[in-house]
């Protein structure tokens, strides 16, 4: 068997292990945020900052719920960085968003944060800071879940089924489940171009 054959079959077998009834409970969950006038904000770092802002691009255009996501600034981001730490950015630009119980917020991650390992500690303490003011929770994620798949109110974890490629396959899930999420009928309001060009909702 080829590389590329193995890489494709465990992507099916990923596939294979998603749970359907969690992927409808977050776009029920993020209609529900809509529907009560939040805002999601969308945490990613590395690679999956790039997913969240293309995240982001399509909940507000396709679903009509207004999101953000904060390493999209990046003259704030760096400003934060050098002035007061990178463990604190997200968490500072979210007090600065006026976080509330109506919003949520979305980490998209492989490992979902480890304070103790020093991974991701900016996810670490956005969380902290929406479970202290009621904000929903709601991650996808990678390996076990880490403190994401810890406190989040909706959570998908991205199996591994094969352990040297847990990041290249979850920054990949990322997209195909957002793209879910926004294609899914509790959310979607608009359609995408192609599919209005020929005539399909």
């Amino acid at each position: 068997m080829s590389f590329s054959s193995d890489y494709l079959k465990e992507s099916i077998e990923i596939i294979n292990g998603l749970n359907p009834e969690t992927l409808d409970k977050m776009a029920e969950t993020l209609a529900q945020i809509r529907e009560r006038g939040g805002r999601l904000f969308i945490l990613g770092v590395g690679g999956s900052a790039a997913s969240a802002s293309h995240a982001v691009n399509d909940f507000r255009k396709i679903c009509a719920l207004e999101a953000y996501a904060p390493t999209d600034n990046v003259s704030e981001l760096t400003a934060r960085t050098n002035d007061e730490g990178w463990p604190t950015v997200f968490a500072e630009y979210l007090k600065g968003s006026r976080l509330s119980s109506k919003d949520a917020i979305l980490v998209m991650s492989v490992g979902g944060g480890n304070l103790e390992k020093n991974v991701s500690p900016n996810l670490v303490k956005a969380l902290e800071l929406a479970k202290s003011l009621g904000a929903t929770i709601l991650g996808l994620v990678g390996r076990d879940g880490g403190y994401t798949g810890q406190v989040a109110d909706s959570c998908v974890i991205i199996p591994t089924v094969n352990p040297n490629h847990v990041t290249p396959h979850t920054e990949a899930f990322h997209g195909l489940i957002w793209h879910l999420l926004v294609t899914h009928p509790a959310l979607k309001v608009k359609s995408t171009m192609w599919e209005s060009v020929a005539g399909t909702v």
